[in-house]
């Protein structure tokens, strides 16, 4: 692999950030402020290795915090230090081209944050190649499931599906990959010396955009879709979104752009565009590509499958509609959407924190079904014809939704440095009253004990180290969630406690179970445990 891009000028670039306090750095006009809410605001402006290299210098803790996240997760999922040497061998021979496929400008701006990256990963991956490479977990994860990513949906309407008749757009990225990753979230405003300013939602080290809006009006946000094992590694799809919103300004240029990529996954990216008043969809592939938009209608509904005609006879993308919950997600939105008209940001918010099933269904709190999982990044809401945006503080999308005004933060920073936070209070929205409830008390308690008892269970190590009370106050935690009741049937059954096993996992099937492969699971134990009986 070609060891580094061009670095000329790197000696010239000011790596020395001043450090205020432990809420606020600076370089020169760039700066770090953690706001009230928890959320890290970046300004960083220059040519590409600048830009990197201040924003590695600004933010190296936030950066150096990601990354034990994501390795912490490879030595949870790989535990033996001489299969972790395999693995980073199969992964530097996946990533062998990689480099081939990542614009220049792009890989100055990784190579520039990489020299703040953690050397104690180096046995792992040099640093520079480290971070090329975690640009691709995002798309890595959708195919292989590895990181538990799970469903991500989105939305837009305008005309006269909201109260102004300007586009609005609300999405949940549901990205998984630990708790750890998402507790330091930061809105960037970048500033580049070329193409358009923008601002994205991130995490520190991550050029890439997974949410963002452009000084333009136009926002990008991804959404997975079903995609086979990929052989080899192309264009991250986030480098694909960040070159769209730094370079397009309508939906044709953001289409030129997407098409000109190779891709290794598949994946939607919604398009919002201030200029049209309308929002598309991209959907993109190793060996397909197509456009999805709505004639005659003023709404666009995305979650995790296809709709573009060119992948109708798609194989994956129909399995993908029948087996997992992308349609129960895509129906949901459809129902709220139309049980919420003359959309603003309030009740955008309110439909992106909405818990339940369709027609209001129980699905207990975690399900996939629901449009809120209660493990989501981030959510996000754009108006673009005002350059507005609103952003969730922690807890996943339940914090308060903090605003943004484009315009006015970058006419701040650019006369920086700026000390103090860009943010819009006045029109912020308030945290959910549910992160105060004994139900949401609950919930937290019920996702730490269900980690540790599938692990035990998962392990077939469960016999001295777990009670039967212990599964009892599972269900008690979550009542409404099938996953509990599985659980307890999976214990049961290694126990050989039969019945007990066929009580829980047709008490888990009268629950709104998630996806056909988790139905025809339980139905598989139940069938198993009568046998056994």
């Amino acid at each position: 692999m070609q060891s580094r891009p061009d670095i000329s000028g790197l000696e010239k670039v000011d790596t020395l950030r001043t450090k205020h306090n432990d809420s606020l750095y600076s370089i020169g006009k760039n700066t770090l402020l953690k706001n009230k809410y928890g959320i890290w605001e970046l300004y960083i402006e220059g040519g590409a290795l600048e830009r990197g290299i201040i924003n590695g210098s600004l933010t190296r803790e936030l950066m150096h915090k990601q990354e034990m996240a994501f390795m912490t997760k490879i030595e949870s999922l790989v535990p033996s230090g001489g299969y972790q040497n395999f693995l980073s061998k199969m992964i530097g021979w996946f990533n062998r081209k990689i480099y081939l496929y990542i614009p220049e400008e792009y890989k100055q701006e990784i190579y520039g944050i990489s020299r703040f990256a953690l050397p104690k990963h180096n046995s792992f991956a040099p640093a520079y190649l480290r971070m090329l490479y975690l640009h691709g977990a995002h798309d890595i994860g959708h195919a292989l499931q590895d990181l538990m990513l799970v469903g991500c949906t989105s939305f837009a309407a305008w005309d006269t599906n909201t109260d102004d008749g300007k586009l609005l757009l609300g999405r949940n990225f549901d990205f998984y990959a630990g708790d750890e990753f998402a507790e330091e979230k930061i809105i960037a405003f970048i500033n580049p010396d070329e193409g358009h300013k923008f601002m994205m939602y991130t995490w520190g080290g991550m050029i890439g955009v997974v949410s963002g809006m452009n000084e333009r009006g136009l926002t990008v946000t991804i959404n997975a879709a079903k995609s086979k094992i990929p052989l080899i590694a192309k264009t991250p799809i986030s480098l694909v979104a960040r070159e769209i919103l730094q370079y397009a300004e309508n939906t044709e240029e953001a289409i030129a752009i997407a098409r000109k990529r190779e891709v290794f996954v598949s994946e939607s990216i919604m398009i919002g565009s201030a200029a049209e008043n309308k929002a598309i969809l991209i959907e993109v592939s190793p060996n397909n590509f197509g456009v999805y938009e709505v004639p005659n209608s003023e709404q666009l509904i995305c979650s995790n499958h296809f709709q573009s005609e060119e992948f109708q006879d798609d194989k994956r993308n129909s399995e993908a509609i029948l087996e997992s919950h992308t349609q129960y997600r895509y129906d949901r939105m459809k129902e709220l959407l139309a049980t919420n008209t003359s959309l603003n940001p309030e009740k955008a918010a309110a439909i992106l924190r909405n818990k339940d099933g369709l027609l209001g269904a129980d699905l207990g709190f975690g399900n996939e079904k629901a449009i809120n999982q209660l493990l989501a990044h981030h959510g996000i809401i754009f108006k673009p014809e005002e350059r507005k945006v609103w952003v969730s503080a922690n807890p996943y999308q339940l914090g308060a939704f903090v605003a943004y005004d484009l315009d006015a933060a970058f006419n701040i920073f650019e006369k920086g440095p700026n000390l103090k936070s860009v943010m819009n209070a006045s029109e912020t929205i308030s945290a959910d009253e549910f992160i105060y409830s004994d139900e949401f008390r609950d919930y937290e308690e019920f996702r730490i004990l269900y980690r540790k008892l599938y692990q035990l269970v998962a392990d077939g190590k469960p016999v001295k180290t777990v009670k039967t009370e212990d599964f009892d106050k599972l269900i008690q935690l979550n009542p409404n969630y099938w996953k509990a009741y599985a659980l307890a049937g999976d214990y049961y059954f290694q126990q050989k406690k039969y019945k007990k096993a066929i009580i829980n996992f047709k008490q888990a099937k009268k629950r709104e179970v998630t996806t056909l492969t988790d139905l025809n699971y339980l139905e598989k134990m139940i069938a198993k445990s009568i046998r056994k009986l």
